[in-house]
């Protein structure tokens, strides 16, 4: 959008805007709005303490009080607050149970895999650690979502073999949809049959863009990609500690787009996501994995390569890759010839960290920096509410001052890569 357009409509709750320029003008002006929205709502709310108050004083001065003053007293307190823009963001390790990951999650080993005559891939290894997100792409037909297909269980290999954790508990979100109860209240499809919803349901779909309203709608009120939304969000409540996700981007309008790229950022299992989307990518992964097919007919399987550093670190790379090969062998001679006269080569020094790496390492110690303060924030009220009891108090106490440590060296970490970054001329 920030390159084909000049200017969004955004149409939000019954009320539309005009932005002049593209994304970026958007995202700047909704932020603003939610500010003063917000800052609007904290005077209501102390200009509302103020007249309860007033209204409130004792018989004799209520008999002496202008009618019209307690009628806008009362329009004060009864107003309703508009409606927050964003849900309350909760870590999402206090609203998804899942079980510890131990050090074996996936791993394949010389997997290979196709359709027919046909081999999408073939001797893949690949390992994936507790906590590691991983991105997928390549063109449409590679074997994308057969490789999650492989990893979740769901399709056995041709040959090679696939290796899952005993506390593996896998949660797949994929391209296909789900038959849904149509006259089943969203907020009781979530929480299941066996129990009734309570607030960490709520949260859940909060931080899923379903209000309260929403919350209460049958399924069958539901738009397109609300069930998508809710398909999300019953996979997650499944507590699955692997997620995989086939295309999360599709048919979601972009707040929600945005909401679900900082829920993941707060995920605390391993991640394995599919998608054309670069952006969301470069948002929620730290390495990508390339299929890179020949197409149907070429005779061969494709090539199947890991990339540190997410999408950009790969796009760098497919970059200098061409850059290398438009130079061709132009420097060759003059290297050879210097070996043959005994020049020693000068020793190659220490290699710059990218642009793109930068980013990436930034974006990661931010990401660890907001899942730290929201559980500082969890702890201090904790302890704020244990009150006379010590053992509480005492075990709270160590664990907020271990948060606090990693927060403080996350910092340093965050800080440390910005002045790398600047000394580059990056904005930070």
């Amino acid at each position: 959008l920030d390159r084909v357009t000049t200017r969004i409509l955004e149409l939000d709750r019954g009320a539309g805007y005009v932005h002049e320029g593209g994304y970026a003008s958007y995202l700047d002006a909704k932020a603003a709005r939610a500010e003063r929205e917000a800052s609007t709502e904290r005077k209501r709310r102390n200009l509302a303490r103020a007249e309860l108050a007033w209204l409130r004083r004792g018989a004799p001065a209520r008999t002496r009080k202008p009618k019209a003053h307690i009628a806008a007293a009362r329009a004060v307190v009864d107003g309703r607050a508009p409606e927050p823009a964003r849900a309350a963001e909760l870590p999402l390790a206090d609203l998804v149970q899942m079980p510890r990951l131990g050090d074996t999650v996936v791993e394949l080993d010389d997997v290979s895999d196709g359709f027919g005559d046909e081999l999408l891939f073939e001797h893949v290894d690949l390992k994936l650690g507790p906590g590691e997100r991983l991105g997928v792409v390549g063109v449409n037909g590679s074997g994308k979502s057969t490789l999650l297909d492989v990893m979740s269980g769901r399709r056995q290999p041709r040959s090679g073999r696939v290796v899952r954790g005993a506390t593996v508990r896998v949660g797949y979100y994929d391209q296909r949809s789900t038959d849904l109860p149509l006259d089943t209240r969203v907020r009781e499809l979530v929480a299941g049959p066996a129990r009734q919803p309570d607030w960490t349901d709520a949260a859940l779909l909060e931080r899923l863009w379903f209000g309260t309203d929403a919350q209460w709608a049958p399924v069958r009120l539901l738009s397109g990609g609300e069930r998508r939304r809710l398909q999300l969000a019953l996979v997650l409540r499944q507590g699955p500690n692997v997620l995989l996700l086939d295309e999360p981007t599709n048919d979601l309008d972009l707040d929600t787009l945005r909401a679900l790229e900082d829920l993941l950022d707060s995920w605390p299992g391993t991640l394995v996501v599919v998608s054309h989307d670069r952006a969301f990518l470069e948002r929620t992964v730290e390495d990508v994995v390339v299929l890179d097919h020949p197409g149907a007919g070429a005779g061969r399987p494709g090539r199947v390569g890991r990339v540190p550093g997410g999408y950009a670190a790969y796009e760098e790379q497919r970059r200098r890759s061409r850059k290398a090969g438009r130079v061709g062998r132009a420097g060759s001679p003059a290297r050879s010839a210097g070996r043959q006269a005994g020049v020693r080569p000068a020793r190659p020094r220490r290699q710059q960290r990218t642009p793109s790496t930068l980013r990436h390492l930034m974006r990661k110690a931010e990401s660890e920096m907001r899942r730290l303060q929201a559980r500082q924030a969890l702890l201090e009220a904790e302890l704020a509410g244990a009150q006379d009891d010590h053992v509480v108090l005492a075990r709270v106490g160590e664990d907020l001052s271990a948060v606090s440590r990693e927060l403080a060296a996350a910092e340093e970490s965050w800080l440390s890569l910005a002045e790398e970054a600047e000394a580059l001329g990056l904005a930070t």
